[in-house]
């Protein structure tokens, strides 16, 4: 599949595409550079998701949850980079996924290419975070969140954390573990001996 790269112009229309397509990795990243204001992840499988936008409510906490696991990381003095929601990884199993918030290890982010690390970095981070919305419904729902995070457990993620605002709850996803924790009426997050002195206050999060 060979996409076009037309001249700009101010009336040119965003992309429209069959959501039955197929594609490939390198096919979704240019599909993606021709639709820059579209947020879309690729399933293994090869299938378009479309990521609506948030509503308002989700959005201040999505910002709230950035915010606090950079100040976390930066305590914690782990050798790890962070990733907003915006960030989207290319998966071992050839699915493309951006999670709400995630952290890298350091030195697997300096054995990438300059190339790599424009694109979307072939990797599962050592750290996923996602945020369920208030609705069950959509790619945001927990239904689909929590095929998400077992996405990125069976691709190699160590520690994933799935936030339930509504209920203050967080499901903890172990790597190699059979089902997730769940911490009920949850104040704070830890990461124990994966990541020593990672630790996240969940307040601001929960009370936006």
């Amino acid at each position: 599949m060979t996409l076009a790269h037309p001249l700009p112009s101010p009336a040119l229309q965003p992309l429209q595409l069959p959501w039955d397509l197929r594609l490939n990795p390198d096919q979704f990243e240019l599909v993606c550079q021709a639709n820059p204001d579209s947020v879309l992840e690729l399933m293994a499988d090869g299938r378009l998701i479309a990521m609506t936008p948030t509503g308002s409510e989700t959005g201040a906490r999505n910002q709230a949850l950035g915010a606090l696991l950079w100040w976390a990381l930066r305590r914690s003095g782990l050798p790890m980079k962070a990733f907003d929601s915006s960030t989207g990884f290319r998966l071992p199993d050839g699915s493309v996924l951006s999670p709400d918030a995630s952290l890298v290890r350091l030195d697997r982010w300096q054995a990438l290419t300059p190339e790599q690390r424009r694109g979307f970095a072939p990797l599962c981070p050592d750290l996923v975070v996602e945020l369920a919305s208030a609705s069950d419904e959509g790619p945001r729902g927990v239904s689909a969140l929590r095929q998400k995070m077992d996405a990125y457990q069976a691709n190699g993620a160590q520690l994933g954390w799935l936030l339930l605002p509504e209920e203050r709850a967080v499901e903890i996803w172990r790597s190699g573990a059979t089902a997730p924790e769940r911490l009920d009426d949850a104040k704070g997050l830890d990461g124990g001996e994966l990541f020593p002195g990672l630790v996240l206050d969940l307040a601001p999060i929960w009370d936006v």
